[in-house]
């Protein structure tokens, strides 16, 4: 079954509380909070006190941490309220004590991969992580389109969790997600996809929603 996470960097800061109420209400599965430093992208977001506040809404809060240093987060983030954390491999000097200390917190743990990077780095830590997020664009910044080579690679690291069956794993997508694109990444294998700025830009949230699930 695909679920969708809007991603809360699309929404309308000045009304961020309804913005979360709209989407929870029109069908989302999860939130997807990105956390950004201005180092590892270019960009600052969102710290772990509106993630307190995100985590009231009822969905469960997906903290995407696009920051260097990403071990002197997760309990921040995990305290706050998050139920899955997802750090990426480019930050991770140690990946696997990262993915170990996630789960140490109860959390989820998930793996994030910018598009340049090889699906061999899940290789050696399979087993280890509950979500495998695909960048289809460059991260820091919202509105991009999808990079069309990123899909053989999301057909890649299905196949790898496949081979290794590991079929609960889930396969997320974050970047370029629309009506459009949802189906391509669907029968790539993705199974949760991350919507931003085509989400909340709609004049339906919840036909959006419906219509990217496949419904």
């Amino acid at each position: 079954m695909i679920k969708v996470a809007p991603s809360l960097l699309a929404a309308d800061y000045l009304k961020i509380g309804e913005d979360i109420r709209r989407v929870a209400e029109a069908g989302a599965d999860w939130l997807h909070f990105d956390v950004m430093d201005g180092s590892f992208v270019p960009n600052i977001s969102f710290g772990p006190e509106m993630c307190r506040r995100a985590a009231t809404c009822g969905l469960p809060v997906d903290a995407h941490l696009m920051v260097v240093h990403p071990e002197r987060h997760i309990e921040t983030f995990a305290e706050a309220g998050a139920k899955i954390i997802t750090v990426h491999a480019e930050a991770a000097t140690h990946l696997h004590r990262l993915l170990q200390q996630i789960r140490g917190c109860g959390c989820l743990a998930g793996v994030a991969m910018n598009p340049a990077t090889s699906p061999e780095c899940l290789r050696y830590v399979l087993g280890d992580f509950d979500l495998a997020l695909v960048m289809t664009v460059n991260p820091g910044f919202g509105g991009q389109k999808l990079i069309p080579a990123c899909i053989d690679k999301v057909r890649a690291v299905r196949g790898m969790l496949d081979e290794a069956g590991l079929r609960d794993v889930f396969v997320e997508v974050d970047g370029g997600v629309n009506t459009q694109t949802a189906p391509l990444l669907t029968a790539a294998g993705a199974d949760m996809l991350v919507a931003g700025s085509a989400l909340y830009g709609a004049e339906d949230v919840k036909a959006f929603i419906r219509a990217v699930k496949g419904n």
